[in-house]
């Protein structure tokens, strides 16, 4: 005999492999305080009439959204048949945890409460917390992520009076067409599955959740569903042995509670024809409880499913389960019927006593061992909040995470690269909703949706485009959901990727791959697993480079995608999306920040405000609260575009100008004599640019530029310089029916260069040099502030929302209204810079005139943080952002950077006083702020439009809204 082909082999082999662990594996059951639990067992046991004895069997189904007359139906079991356990299934947690404490009281025996919980308590109710299915768990690389997932479902468990949960899943899928496995399983390799079921177990056994190994032998390679017939696993012994049995070996090792036991016809493990699995003696005690020497609990799958039901009648399949060496008879279809027959074998010495025996301690060792020794009701005070925590939430972010699976990945195409090459579109596949998934996307670059009823329309609008992003959507309501494409997708897809290139995203099971014929004419392959928000919001993440992709197939999906398929993507220090723990902050006390600003708009400091929180490079707090005007209208959304006045300085003009001095074409000691040959000879040709902008350079506050447009008699504006329609010469609109002049605007550098400057050297912050310096930029590129800010930084960083000019670019309904002027402009100004002097330049200054949302600005700060780096591109050096980021008078009282704010040296200043020295940003009189810390890798941003109906409110500032944020910004740091 070929020693390799015999099932024995295997079995030896695994015996060697798992004999470390001794104890656990052979006494699986029995508790720390083995001596006090033996105790209360036998105390319990004999205490019991045979009637009792026998009702521990069973373990009776209940639903705790279900009628009337079926709870009555329980209470009379636990009454009157004496039953073990019950096992809860569809409802809700309140009910359920009323319903336990009831049945509780009702037994003279504590129940052993039970579940079917693989993927968390939401697998049976509502209002609880739902964990990626195990086919997602089965591409996550760490097995520690998947002990956490059983740590917390156990955690849930207990909480709701739950002792034993029916998991993990250990069927190896093989088939694609299972109807019932599929991705309840973690995969189709016997290592993998061991490896995440066995961490699954441990996770649980940790917090005394009983676990519950299923389906032996295997119900992964099948296409029947044994819920209505009966399946056959037609597979030679030493396969099973080999392959099926694996996993259940592996677990043992790790404390298994109970295993249990399929309804399958196994024709190489069982002779007799079409037998189940469950009834079968030579399965049950010959193969789990002999030669794999089980010692936990042996369970039946439900007893009225077909696959056993249509075997027998009532209570002769419960006689022939329990003969087989089940020690639990789970969900029978009569089980006073049953009690009857397995009572008449007893009395006629078909079953012993030792037999009884032998299966009741164990339901009692179990008992011991949940805890039901010391038995407490279950608390319903706080019960939803306490089973949707943010633990569960912050491990889910991670598993989605760690589970995204790039399968195909031609030239790199992800992560996105060249954002201001690349023009995408997104194509919604599938009947389910794809709406975060392009929300996400929509964070990093314009992304279009582009949808037709005709694929030929359909083809004709993406031709403007050259990549589109497929994302392949089905509905994410349960693991049995439909996967598969029909025929009219697939033409449509073959279509679409023979004419561009493509991102294919798949949020359903790998295997709807497998209806492809050709996956060649798809650049990129990404797949998600699942539709539910997370998984839609880092598959977006992984195509723009936020966060890499590391998973690996579970499954093969096809010859091109074998299993173990993966590619490990880069991250390209783009901004990611995640929870406030995930890097080390307290949502708990970030909360307070929505009472801040729901007192901005209670009070009217501002209609509406955006507020943003990333660190360490994710955001991890976003609150667009309010509406564009007091008339509540328009409520603000996320992609709304806020006139940022100052904060202008350093997103655009500052820049450029560290863009000049890394290329060596200017430095902090250039003057303005060399900047502007008119300039020289002046007081001010030897003001260097980093006195300029330290503020330190003796020149005014601000030059009303605009008001030579007003008749100083009247008050009025003046029509030699402002015309209601543009003329030639009045091209510069400055608001809805207003063009002034051309030659104010070409004469500001002049009005400067002649200005007086300040007596004293001494702090005081201008606007002066930025109207200097946007005049020096436009010379030296020959083109405007505005192309050159899109073109060196916007464009690249996916900055889609900030631009000069707002309303050549977005739909007024998206810009948010700044004042009612009524001094000058006459108007509410709407997509109109306020800061009368950029007016006076078109809208486009160095100083002011930039629009944007927080989820822009944050890129800009962020990309500062990363020192200089955003999106794979190295805008700046490290060298020249410290250079800037440096306070070179702070001995002369003035706390300024090179361009940037910093904090203050005394008591008052732009921040909460408790940022880092070397911290930087900058502040807006519209009602802005953003604010950038290396130390903590803080990005801080505020936007609000507090200058609305009158800049002579200000309220906002008078309370410190803003750095009272940042206050709270710093408290919920984790120290």
């Amino acid at each position: 005999m070929n020693l390799k082909k015999s099932p024995f082999f295997y079995l030896l082999f695994f015996s060697f492999l798992f004999i470390q662990n001794s104890f656990s594996q052979s006494r699986p059951l029995i508790a720390e305080d083995h001596e006090l639990q033996r105790k209360w067992v036998d105390s319990i046991y004999n205490q019991m009439t045979l009637n009792e004895k026998v009702g521990q069997l069973f373990i009776v189904d209940i639903y705790s959204n279900g009628s009337s007359e079926e709870k009555e139906k329980v209470r009379e079991l636990i009454s009157e048949e004496k039953v073990g356990g019950v096992i809860f299934s569809k409802g809700g947690p309140v009910r359920q945890a009323r319903l336990t404490n009831e049945f509780q009281e009702l037994s003279k025996t504590p129940l052993l409460v039970s579940m079917d919980a693989e993927w968390g308590l939401a697998m049976r109710l509502d209002s609880t917390y739902a964990f990626p299915w195990n086919m997602t768990l089965g591409a996550i690389q760490n097995p520690q992520l998947i002990e956490e997932v059983g740590v917390q479902v156990a955690r849930h468990s207990k909480r709701l009076g739950v002792h034993m949960n029916f998991a993990p899943v250990v069927d190896i899928n093989t088939n694609p067409e299972n109807p019932i496995i599929g991705n309840r399983s973690y995969g189709e390799e016997k290592e993998n599955v061991a490896e995440k079921a066995a961490a699954f177990v441990r996770g649980m056994e940790r917090e005394n959740v009983l676990s519950s190994a299923k389906h032996f032998p295997g119900h992964g390679d099948t296409q029947q569903d044994s819920h209505k017939t009966l399946p056959t696993i037609d597979f030679s012994r030493n396969r099973i042995y080999r392959e099926e049995l694996y996993p259940y070996m592996a677990l043992m090792d790790e404390g298994l509670s109970s295993v249990m036991v399929a309804h399958l016809n196994v024709p190489s493990l069982e002779e007799r024809s079409n037998f189940p699995s469950s009834l079968s003696h030579e399965i049950v005690t010959g193969i789990l409880k002999e030669q794999l020497e089980f010692n936990g609990l042996v369970i039946t799958d439900a007893l009225n499913m077909r696959g056993v039901a249509d075997f027998d009648e009532p209570g002769e399949i419960d006689l022939a389960a329990f003969q087989a060496g089940n020690d639990i008879l789970l969900m029978s279809e009569d089980v006073s019927k049953a009690k009857q027959k397995i009572l008449k074998a007893y009395n006629e010495g078909l079953i012993t006593e030792e037999r009884l025996r032998h299966s009741v301690r164990k339901i009692l060792f179990a008992k011991y061992k949940a805890g039901l020794h010391n038995y407490q009701p279950v608390d319903t005070t706080n019960i939803h909040k306490d089973l949707n925590g943010l633990k569960s939430e912050l491990l889910s972010h991670r598993l989605y995470e760690e589970a995204m699976t790039v399968i195909k990945n031609d030239r790199s195409l992800i992560p996105i690269r060249d954002l201001e090459k690349t023009k995408i579109a997104y194509v919604h596949f599938g009947e389910a909703s794809g709406d975060s998934f392009y929300e996400q996307l929509s964070r990093y670059t314009r992304v279009d949706s582009v949808s037709a009823e005709n694929l030929n329309v359909l083809l004709d609008e993406l031709d403007s485009y050259n990549l589109v992003v497929v994302g392949y959507h089905q509905s994410n309501d349960s693991p049995w959901s439909g996967y598969k494409m029909n025929a009219k997708q697939q033409a449509w897809l073959y279509e679409i990727a023979r004419k561009n290139r493509v991102i294919l995203n798949i949020f359903t099971r790998p295997y709807a791959l497998l209806d492809l014929k050709t996956t060649g004419n798809f650049e990129a392959i990404q797949v998600a697993y699942q539709n539910s928000e997370l998984a839609q919001q880092k598959a977006a993440q992984v195509i723009f480079g936020a966060i890499e992709a590391k998973g690996k197939l579970p499954v093969s999906a096809g010859r091109e995608f074998p299993v173990g398929t993966g590619y490990r993507t880069r991250d390209l220090k783009r901004l990611a999306y995640g929870l406030p723990e995930s890097v080390g902050m307290d949502s708990r006390k970030l909360k307070k920040i929505d009472s801040l600003v729901q007192t901005v708009i209670d009070e009217k400091m501002a209609p509406g405000v955006q507020v943003l929180v990333a660190r360490k490079g994710k955001v991890i707090y976003e609150n667009n609260s309010g509406y564009h005007t007091y008339e509540k209208e328009r409520p603000v959304k996320a992609s709304d575009v806020y006139d940022l006045a100052s904060l202008t300085k350093i997103l655009a003009t500052l820049p450029l100008i560290m863009e000049l001095v890394e290329k060596n074409e200017i430095d902090l000691d250039t003057n303005l004599g060399e900047m502007f040959p008119a300039f020289r000879g002046t007081d001010k040709a030897d003001i260097t640019l980093l006195q300029m902008l330290s503020h330190y350079a003796r020149f005014k506050s601000w030059i009303p530029f605009y008001a030579i447009t007003k008749d100083p008699e009247t008050g009025r504006t003046d029509k030699r310089y402002v015309r209601d329609k543009e003329f030639p010469g009045y091209n510069t609109k400055i608001a809805e029916g207003m063009y002034v002049r051309n030659d104010i605007r070409d004469s500001i550098v002049k009005v400067i260069r002649k200005s007086e400057l300040n007596r004293k050297r001494e702090y005081q912050y201008s606007d002066l040099p930025y109207y200097l310096l946007k005049a020096y930029l436009e010379d030296i590129y020959g083109t405007s502030l505005d192309y050159l800010t899109q073109d060196h930084f916007y464009q690249s960083l996916g900055a889609n929302n900030t631009t000069y000019l707002p309303l050549n670019k977005f739909p007024k309904e998206k810009i948010i209204p700044t004042e009612n002027d009524k001094l000058w402009r006459k108007q509410l100004l709407h997509g109109y810079v306020h800061d009368e002097g950029a007016a006076i330049l078109g809208g486009i200054g160095g100083q002011a005139g930039l629009f944007a949302n927080a989820n822009d600005v944050a890129k800009i700060m962020q990309m500062y943080l990363n020192g200089g780096e955003y999106g794979g591109i190295k805008f700046l050096d490290q060298e020249t952002i410290d250079k800037f980021n440096t306070c070179y008078y702070c001995e002369d009282e003035v706390r300024r950077g090179v361009g940037f704010d910093k904090p203050q040296l005394k008591e008052a200043g732009p921040t909460c006083g408790c940022v880092s020295m070397t911290s930087f940003g900058h502040s807006g009189f519209t009602g802005t702020l953003t604010w950038a810390d290396p130390h903590e890798e803080i990005v801080y941003v505020f936007l609000s439009n507090r200058i609305h109906p009158s800049s002579e409110d200000k309220k906002l500032i008078r309370e410190g809204i803003r750095t009272k944020i940042q206050e709270i910004i710093y408290e919920a740091i984790e120290r």
